[in-house]
């Protein structure tokens, strides 16, 4: 049985579900099988929101089970009608707008049910992507489209991107598409995940696009990119009106263990909870943001140098981690990092290559603010407030130091090139405590750098100077400029004399220097060196804390001074002033010993000589014992011994000889060597083998030599 025109239509609840209308049918006997010519199946949905079409030109059709099969090419047309319930039954929709285009072939179509699907290839089409799939069933219901393998979709525009996948589905309401095992490439960039949704406009363009399970992304660029983390939504760009830009990522968000590596020359991986992505203009990469637990680690990589420094700072070799509840990035042109700033309380690290034997760094800081260069390597982080810096070593005690601020360089060839704290800097390493306004320190030489009003305590050993630098490998400590230091905490010494007292001793001088034991120093230039009133002056005063010793030498133009006070038996108190080219002291021997040019200058005396050796004697009892009216600090002379072109001149006589013995118990003068001689302007000249005179009378004692013993005596009343 042949008919010209063939319709059939489904109804329900007064507005019809789908219509299949045919030019053509023949209908055969048995079975009631027909065949349908030039089909056109309109798909209107339950509640009238759709507009489907489905248009071929050979169909088979079963009244019994309700298929009609297409034994040709078909074109299927998808289209959303928001006003079907508000038109009349079966009415076109008043305007189509961004439909879905199929085509296929062996289309089964359920005129029962209004379902669809096919095992073979199917091609689709929208206004801004098309593609294909290998099998596709649609469910009239719901006006989804199952793609079941091999899905492969172009999206067009400026920026195309190629989307792959094992299986997708098209919704119409909301307007999606879901696909598993997808991977979307976009020039040298890709995104890949277990299961991806894209969510489209109402003019079907793309609004979002949600990945989850081992979610991947690539960027291209100088530095280029990648990650991993369990969700990603990426977030299009607002269509411009020109139409002209449209597919532009506009920010994408990577969720849940995210790990994001930049393949530079420095390497660098990211660990976070959180990891915001922005994007300008043609999908360039312009900043992002990491967020719940964030950890940044670079790695140094080994490369060729062209000096020695830079070799040297090469095999420093550190790798940098930062950690941080959340850090900022902009990249430069989409192609590199440029700066990064934390949030909350950060943590730098510095690690060496090998972890039990290297120095270990860690910086903290209210916030840090980071710079790279062109490759993406660290260039320099500045942080505050309240920055830390704590050293740690195999086997040794922690070094740490605190301040306002910190500035970290990193050198090209990997590792820090410096570290510069600022404001209220306070470092303390072992017995060492140090302050001032700034401090440097450079890891290639491991000097720490103090500036700003500086003060070093170690050991009750208190310096300040306008600058200081200490070297921690060698040990060595210098200061410059103003330097003054007190050693205090001392204990009186029972068995010593001139530096026994447990008062203070003060060092001042232009310079200073100590090397390994800092109870050894060295003050240069105006060197001064006392303990209550023993004084030294020198160019230069080589001081021992421990051994409470003192080496001081002149330089041309000065000479070394020593101010004593010397106690007699009364207690009155008379200054000594030494000068010589060199003075050498040991507060156990108790001896003093001058050389070169020595003048010594009392209250009533002067004397020169080649070398003089002063002894004291033991002070014997601390300060607290001393008898009353005896000044602190004051030392008793026991005893000079002289040596060389030695002259002696009081107010009314002149002595001179090779060697002397002066004791101070009797405050006599023993006067020998070649011819020694005393001159009295009364008198006149006296020499013998040997002269003996007092310092408070006029009396001398001239004795000859063996072979002609002589004893001449001779007092002159004053």
């Amino acid at each position: 049985q042949t008919a010209d025109s063939f319709t059939i239509s489904k109804s329900e609840g007064g507005r019809t579900l789908f219509t299949i209308r045919a030019n053509k049918a023949v209908q055969y006997k048995g079975g009631g099988h027909a065949e349908l010519h030039d089909v056109s199946i309109t798909i209107y949905g339950k509640d009238s929101q759709r507009f489907d079409q489905i248009s071929g030109a050979d169909f088979d059709y079963s009244p019994q089970s309700g298929t009609v099969v297409a034994k040709g090419e078909v074109q299927i047309d998808l289209e959303a009608n928001p006003g079907g319930l508000t038109r009349p039954d079966q009415a076109a929709p008043l305007e189509l707008k961004d439909p879905i285009h199929v085509k296929t072939s062996g289309l089964v179509f359920n005129q029962k049910t209004g379902d669809a699907y096919t095992p073979e290839k199917v091609e689709f089409r929208v206004a801004e992507a098309n593609g294909s799939a290998v099998g596709a069933a649609y469910t009239a219901k719901t006006g989804m489209l199952d793609m079941q393998s091999q899905v492969h979709v172009e999206l067009l525009g400026e920026t195309p991107a190629t989307v792959t996948a094992e299986r997708g589905t098209i919704r119409k309401d909301p307007r999606q598409i879901d696909l598993e095992r997808q991977r979307t490439v976009r020039g040298p960039e890709s995104f890949a995940s277990d299961h991806a949704t894209v969510y489209l406009r109402k003019d079907s363009a793309v609004d979002r696009v949600v990945g989850i399970g081992n979610v991947r992304l690539h960027f291209e660029g100088k530095s280029p990119i990648d990650s991993r983390s369990e969700r990603a939504e990426l977030f299009m760009a607002a269509r411009p009106e020109s139409r002209q830009q449209h597919n532009l990522i506009s920010k994408a968000v990577l969720i849940g263990n995210v790990q994001i590596e930049n393949s530079g020359p420095d390497p660098m991986q990211s660990r976070a909870g959180r990891v915001i992505l922005n994007f300008t203009g043609k999908n360039v990469f312009a900043t992002a943001r990491a967020e719940d637990g964030v950890k940044l680690f670079q790695h140094h990589a080994q490369r060729a140098t062209t000096s020695a420094a830079d070799s040297k700072q090469a095999s420093l070799g550190q790798d940098v981690e930062v950690t941080a509840p959340a850090i900022d990035f902009v990249i430069a042109e989409g192609r590199s990092l440029q700066r990064a700033v934390t949030s909350g309380a950060a943590q730098i690290s510095i690690l060496p290559p090998d972890p039990a034997s290297g120095q270990h760094t860690v910086v903290t800081a209210g916030r840090f603010t980071a710079r790279f260069d062109e490759n993406s390597r660290l260039k320099a982080v500045h942080g505050e407030p309240d920055a830390k810096i704590v050293n740690s070593a195999p086997g040794q005690p922690d070094r740490i130091s605190t301040s306002k601020m910190v500035d970290a360089v990193f050198h090209v060839t990997g590792g820090i090139e410096s570290l510069v704290q600022q404001g209220k800097v306070e470092y303390v390493d072992t017995d060492l405590k140090a302050w001032g306004d700034s401090a440097r320190y450079t890891p290639i030489d491991q000097v720490l750098y103090l500036a700003g009003s500086p003060r070093v305590v170690e050991r009750g050993m208190t310096t300040t100077a306008r600058a200081m630098r200490m070297n921690r490998i060698s040990g060595d400590a210098y200061a410059e400029g103003n330097v003054k230091s007190t050693y205090s905490e001392l204990k009186p010494q029972p068995d010593g004399a001139l530096l026994a007292s447990s008062s203070p001793i003060h060092v001042t001088a232009r310079n200073m220097v100590t090397h390994k034991n800092p109870g050894v120093a060295t003050y240069t230039g105006n060197a001064r060196l006392w303990q209550d009133a023993n004084v030294v002056e020198a160019p230069s005063i080589e001081f021992d804390r421990d051994h409470r010793s003192i080496v001081a030498i002149s330089a041309p133009g000065k000479n070394v001074s020593t101010a004593l006070v010397q106690t007699d038996k009364t207690g009155k108190q008379t200054p000594v002033a030494i000068t010589s080219d060199r003075l050498t002291y040991t507060d156990s021997e108790r001896k003093a010993h001058f050389e070169g040019n020595v003048v010594v200058k009392s209250a009533d005396a002067t004397m020169t000589a080649k070398r003089v050796d002063a002894y004291m004697e033991a002070r014997g009892q601390p300060a607290s014992q001393q008898k009353s009216g005896e000044p602190g600090g004051a030392s008793r002379l026991d005893k000079i011994v002289a040596d060389g072109n030695i002259v002696i001149v009081q107010p009314t006589r002149r002595a001179q000889g090779d060697h002397l013995v002066y004791t101070a118990a009797d405050d006599k003068f023993l006067l020998t060597g070649s011819a020694p001689s005393i001159f009295d302007a009364e008198r006149g000249k006296v020499t013998g083998d040997s002269l003996t005179f007092y310092k408070r009378d006029d009396r001398v004692l001239v004795e000859g030599d063996a072979k002609s013993p002589t004893v001449t005596q001779t007092r002159v009343a004053r």
